[in-house]
């Protein structure tokens, strides 16, 4: 992986050098009288891949909604270089989970990318020869330049997360969240995905995903943060899934394999 201080982190149109910082402190959610989440702490920089891993119900996917800015915590912060997050919601992408997605909507993969373009351009602006020519790089990146006037519905699961993706190429975010990207895809879209995920880290991304396979965690992500609505264990991922830990977070039956 690219050092921290060494490589060009992108986001927001600009190149920043040297490594960027998550900064989450004492982060609670509740839902009407139901507490979600509560007191989580965690840091993550520019660089890294962040997998969020604990059993249904733990708080993963609304620990992603916070950090996307889609609902509001009850208590805590959420800091990115000590700037309020969502100060800077142009660099923050969410790529929701593949079920939540109505992919019967006569949308086509380059109008899907283009979207990328909305949070510099407005919904109403057509778009400039400049935002095109993102788009067709975000396209390129991806491999999806043969694939642009397809329905998004039509496309393979690994083709719809790279579609996502190179929406999130074309805002030039500089953090990821996913909620499940890896769910539903067979063995060589997940190896794909994995292998685009740390490219995409190794240019300078932030990338946070909730992930359920405990076997391929260590494979993709660097770090690992184990959620039962409160943080049991946070770090390397390789050190973060030991027996003791994931005990803690599904309980005596767990094991190191999907959950």
């Amino acid at each position: 992986m690219v050092d921290v201080h060494d490589h060009i982190c992108w986001g927001g149109g600009h190149h920043h050098h040297g490594g960027h910082t998550l900064t989450v402190s004492n982060l609670c959610a509740h839902y009407g009288e139901v507490e979600a989440l509560r007191d989580v702490n965690f840091t993550a920089s520019c660089g890294q891949t962040v997998a969020l891993i604990g059993p249904n119900g733990a708080g993963k996917s609304t620990l992603i909604n916070l950090l996307a800015g889609l609902i509001r915590p009850s208590a805590g912060h959420m800091l990115w270089n000590n700037t309020p997050l969502h100060n800077t919601r142009h660099e923050i992408a969410f790529m929701p989970q593949r079920t939540e997605v109505n992919w019967r909507f006569p949308l086509s993969v380059r109008e899907l990318v283009e979207m990328g373009r909305y949070p510099s351009t407005g919904i109403w602006n057509p778009l400039r020869p400049h935002d095109r020519d993102i788009v067709d790089k975000a396209l390129e990146a991806l491999n999806l330049t043969a694939l642009q006037k397809r329905q998004i519905g039509e496309l393979s699961g690994g083709q719809q997360q790279r579609a996502f993706l190179a929406r999130a190429l074309a805002q030039e975010a500089h953090i990821l969240l996913l909620d499940e990207p890896f769910t539903g895809l067979d063995v060589p879209g997940t190896e794909s995905l994995a292998e685009l995920l740390r490219s995409l880290a190794a240019e300078g991304r932030l990338i946070i995903a909730s992930h359920h396979d405990l076997s391929t965690a260590e494979r993709i992500f660097d770090n690992s943060l184990l959620l039962h609505r409160q943080a049991i264990a946070y770090g390397p991922t390789a050190q973060t899934l030991s027996e003791a830990n994931l005990r803690a977070t599904f309980g005596k039956h767990s094991t190191r394999k999907t959950v």
